[in-house]
């Protein structure tokens, strides 16, 4: 009988499998989406060279079948975008794989350990929007509509499990569990009550320090 701790990390790591999954689509369909438009550009340069192109096609707003507008420099942020969209789904793909983690840890905190899933999925619902927000190809547009979507349900994990999400689907602390080496409960500490006149002590008086991590899975 699977307890209910199994059913949760089950849960959260088809998640994840389907969060990279749709990080790969997104990947793909950018790379694609890149060599289209310069291709695209590339016919429409030689047009204009070749003096074929017409008023309409010089005077309209995006260069035909691309997403590069026709703009000065459309074509270097188009590119430019392109390249910062799988610059950032690599980066995504590393923090969900918990490679290097250490990495993400001490450089990249809101993707580590101590955070949520509501940061990751904030960073793809911007993905996908910014995706969406373009007239792309049916591969494209299905690929950035399946990220946002499962960037809406990495922002609602984060706001159920918050900063213990990542720790819940983690196979290590899974394995450790499994094999008895962390403790289930944490020993609590007891004071002789007849050093504090039969009161519990506070340990404010002491200088102690509590910590609160009500980061709601985003920090």
């Amino acid at each position: 009988m699977i307890p209910p701790r199994g059913f949760i990390f089950i849960g959260l790591n088809i998640v994840r499998v389907l969060s990279i999954i749709g990080m790969l689509l997104v990947f793909a369909s950018s790379i694609f989406v890149m060599v289209t438009d310069v291709r695209a550009v590339n016919v429409f340069m030689s047009g204009q060279a070749a003096g074929n192109s017409t008023s309409d096609e010089i005077d309209c707003d995006y260069i035909g079948d691309s997403t590069v507008p026709n703009q000065p420099a459309g074509v270097f942020w188009a590119v430019v975008n392109r390249l910062l969209i799988i610059f950032q789904i690599i980066f995504l793909i590393l923090s969900e794989v918990e490679w290097p983690l250490s990495f993400f840890d001490r450089f990249f905190p809101v993707l580590g350990s101590d955070f949520g899933l509501g940061a990751l999925g904030i960073f793809q619902g911007l993905i996908g929007a910014t995706i969406l927000s373009h007239h792309v190809d049916d591969f494209t547009l299905v690929a950035a509509f399946f990220l946002f979507s499962i960037g809406c349900l990495n922002m609602l994990l984060g706001l159920i499990f918050r900063e213990g999400a990542k720790s819940k689907r983690s196979i290590s602390t899974w394995r450790a569990e499994k094999s008895g080496v962390l403790p289930t409960t944490a020993p609590a500490a007891t004071f002789r009550s007849s050093l504090f006149g039969g009161q519990k002590a506070d340990m404010s008086e002491f200088g102690g320090l509590k910590r609160d991590k009500s980061g709601y899975g985003f920090g």
